[in-house]
């Protein structure tokens, strides 16, 4: 009799251990899909993705909602494909909403037949035609990308949007408004913006480069009280319209740090105006970085950080500290870090570094 209680006591504490270590499981399960998910967080979150010196910026909403600025380069075996999806695969997103193509240089647009083959997308959305030819410098490349593009829409599985300046894009969780496409920027200022740019006058004057940089598609991304501004590659001369002789924009909170930091964009005048708290600096390890881009940046008034997805090696080129950059010149092989925007309902912010694991918070404005 006391060996048969023995072991019923010992069944019910095997079976009762059993249960409280399913449920401690299925709790883990859903704590992780809702994480994935962003379900009941409330909070936006914009991972700037690797892709060794182009773009790739995936915004997913609270509600699930995903889009992903450009799609980084074609060739190395899907690299940029691969990166894009592992990024998706966080942050529980199983198709891209909404593709936009910044420009169609090769580092911004090249990705696409890559990505098709990858994840679902939905919707492409672009400037319109391409209008840089193959006796431009660098050209080639770029009217590949275009044509590789065309037969992806050939398809007609996606839907297709031309968008220009003014336009308020269908994003559901966000606000995004178009503030320059295809050589043109708006007419008239944002709400609250218009403000005369004192910087104007001492901002030099550069020359339209003639190329697809001149077209980038750039947007004002407003996520309850924050704003986030992404120029793609728009360059010195066509940033000049947005900002003199007053600031159509207004201020931002962040600021993707356009044509990965090359001194060709991001003028003096841009940066006083726009002041943004935190800029993020897509670059490869040896393109972007230029050393006169960073005074600029860094003296904008109300700047507290600015983050790299690169060390970029080589003259005439500068980095910030190590715990601000996602992938070190020292880390071999690449693994291709990304950075993680997270912004919150109430305006503060965080950017999380996945190669050192570190989030550095900032409070509302």
């Amino acid at each position: 009799m006391l060996m048969r209680m023995r072991r019923d006591r010992a069944t019910i504490a095997m079976l009762v251990a059993a249960a409280v270590a399913a449920l401690v499981m299925g709790i883990a399960v859903a704590a992780r899909g809702q994480s994935a998910k962003g379900a009941g967080s409330g909070d936006l979150r914009v991972y700037f993705i690797d892709v060794e010196g182009g773009q790739a910026t995936l915004f997913v909403t609270p509600a699930g909602e995903s889009m992903l600025v450009d799609t980084g380069w074609p060739g190395a075996n899907g690299r940029d494909a691969d990166r894009i999806a592992a990024a998706a695969k966080n942050a529980g997103v199983t198709k891209i909403d909404n593709v936009v193509l910044t420009h169609y240089h090769v580092d911004h647009a090249g990705g696409i037949p890559q990505l098709v083959a990858k994840i679902p997308v939905g919707r492409f959305i672009d400037h319109g035609e391409n209008r840089e030819g193959a006796s431009v410098e660098g050209g080639p490349p770029t009217v590949a990308s275009w044509e590789a593009y065309q037969k992806v829409l050939a398809d007609g599985k996606y839907q297709h949007l031309v968008a220009k300046p003014g336009d308020v894009l269908p994003v559901k969780g966000m606000k995004v408004e178009v503030v320059s496409a295809d050589g043109k920027v708006i007419d008239k200022p944002l709400p609250g913006a218009g403000e005369k740019n004192a910087a104007c006058a001492s901002s030099p004057v550069k020359e339209l480069e003639g190329n697809e940089n001149d077209r980038s598609l750039g947007m004002v991304i407003t996520f309850r009280r924050t704003r986030i501004l992404d120029l793609g590659d728009l360059t010195w001369a066509n940033e000049r319209p947005l900002m003199c002789p007053v600031n159509k924009v207004g201020k931002v909170d962040v600021y993707v740090v356009s044509h990965h930091g090359f001194a060709r964009s991001g003028s003096p005048a841009l940066l006083d105006a726009v002041a943004p708290r935190i800029a993020i600096m897509d670059l490869g390890g040896h393109k972007g970085g230029d050393v006169s881009t960073f005074p600029i940046i860094q003296g904008s008034p109300r700047l507290k950080d600015l983050w790299q997805l690169h060390t970029v090696e080589g003259a005439n080129k500068k980095n910030v500290a190590d715990d601000r950059i996602a992938n070190l010149a020292t880390t071999r092989p690449d693994v291709g870090n990304y950075l993680l925007l997270t912004v919150h309902p109430d305006g503060k912010m965080a950017v999380t570094n996945q190669r050192t694991g570190q989030t550095v918070e900032y409070p509302a404005k």
